[in-house]
């Protein structure tokens, strides 16, 4: 007779979720604060400071390629 066993599914959620409920105050209170730091850098320093510059450049997608292009060459050459 074959056994089958029962695969079960592995629920990555529930993982972190354990882990996370299971960690003393002070690791808690360090992953809020780096969360926040993410946070913070993707949504807001990021569209301020690092502005899509080769959409003020070009506006195709091949002159994109070129002007990247020409940028590297030229750079190199002198």
């Amino acid at each position: 007779m074959e056994s089958e066993v029962k695969k079960e599914k592995f629920n990555w959620f529930k993982m972190f979720w354990e882990g996370f409920t299971g960690m003393s105050k002070l690791g808690k209170t360090l992953w809020i604060i780096a969360i926040i730091k993410l946070i913070i850098f993707f949504a807001i320093l990021k569209p301020i400071f690092f502005q899509d510059f080769l959409k003020s450049q070009v506006n195709e997608k091949s002159e994109k390629a070129e002007y990247v292009s020409k940028q590297l060459t030229g750079r190199s050459i002198k």
